[in-house]
């Protein structure tokens, strides 16, 4: 503070006559005064309410926000200091410990340095303090791991097993639209285009798009909307009294227990995304109208399903050069 105090005077010493400066300095003394103490008042658990407050605001989904508050919780509770006195050299430790006594992979500890940071970067804009200690703190580098999609026969596998016209009906609309789980479950019979096979979802920050969907999930679709005796809104729907809106939860755990009956490894919602994704790819569309469908900001997460599947590439190595 006092740096700033001396580096203001500096600046205004041409400008103002010695009676001026002197009245100056003792204003701006008082006032950094004041808003430190007032500062130092806040604790650690009202900065870190504030942060969701704010990425609240901003649109972040209930999910994300819960994960915010989780990563960084555990992180105040760690430290012995104010915020306003956290150093690197802290952080640097609680995410070296973090990782030896949890076990977890880089790519996990590389998800809590994201969320720390955000919230230390919050609070410089925000003016709480000088500069976050995790300016100093890079990506974790990780290595990039070939992703699994479902194959098309699993896909089939999965439709032929499906118990109900519901489960079939969202598998197809997953496979067909790359769409995330959150937006699948937040989707009102209202938003379905059934001529022009498309329908409007709202992805990350409230944002807007137009997903396509292919023919197999259309009468899938519409099937399911006659077999319904319910009056709820809602796309999907519980199989049970009084048919709520379906949760992320539950669409996780029915395509788990689907894939477990069918011998399929590892199948959840994100899955689909990636395969409609390498699909995509695989058949020549242009990573531009990818990254469009899939609701992408930037264009280098659309890239990291380009490197998914390899098969077209060793077909191309076979055809030119073999």
């Amino acid at each position: 503070m006092e740096d700033k105090v001396v580096q203001i005077l500096n600046e205004m010493a041409e400008f103002l006559s010695v009676s001026q400066m002197k009245k100056l300095q003792e204003v701006m003394i008082r006032v950094f005064s004041e808003k430190s103490l007032e500062r130092q008042k806040i604790s650690n658990e009202e900065y870190l309410k504030m942060f969701l407050d704010a990425k609240s605001i901003e649109g972040c989904s209930e999910r994300t926000i819960q994960y915010y508050r989780v990563t960084i919780e555990k992180m105040l509770n760690k430290q012995t200091n104010p915020v306003r006195k956290i150093t690197t050299e802290d952080m640097r430790s609680y995410l070296s410990d973090y990782q030896k006594i949890n076990d977890c992979s880089k790519v996990t500890v590389d998800n809590v340095r994201r969320n720390i940071s955000s919230f230390f970067s919050w609070l410089e804009e925000e003016n709480y303090i000088l500069k976050s200690p995790m300016r100093r703190i890079h990506k974790i580098k990780t290595n990039q791991q070939v992703k699994e999609v479902i194959s098309d026969e699993d896909i089939e596998k999965l439709r032929d097993h499906c118990s109900c016209v519901r489960d079939l009906a969202m598998i197809d609309l997953l496979y067909s639209t790359g769409i995330r789980v959150g937006e699948l479950v937040n989707l009102n019979v209202t938003d379905v285009d059934f001529e022009s096979r498309e329908c409007i979802v709202f992805g990350k920050g409230g944002k807007e798009r137009r997903v396509y969907f292919d023919a197999k999930a259309k009468l899938h679709l519409q099937n399911y909307i006659r077999c319904r005796r319910d009056q709820n809104p809602a796309l999907f729907v519980t199989l049970d009294a009084p048919y709520d809106r379906l949760k992320i939860s539950g669409v996780e755990i029915r395509l788990r227990q689907l894939g477990k009956f069918v011998d399929v490894t590892r199948v959840h919602p994100h899955k689909f995304r990636r395969t409609m994704a390498t699909r995509a790819i695989d058949k020549g569309m242009p990573i531009e109208q990818v990254q469009k469908i899939l609701g992408h900001s930037q264009i280098d997460t659309t890239m990291q399903y380009a490197m998914v599947n390899q098969a077209n590439v060793k077909t191309s190595h076979q055809k030119y050069i073999s």
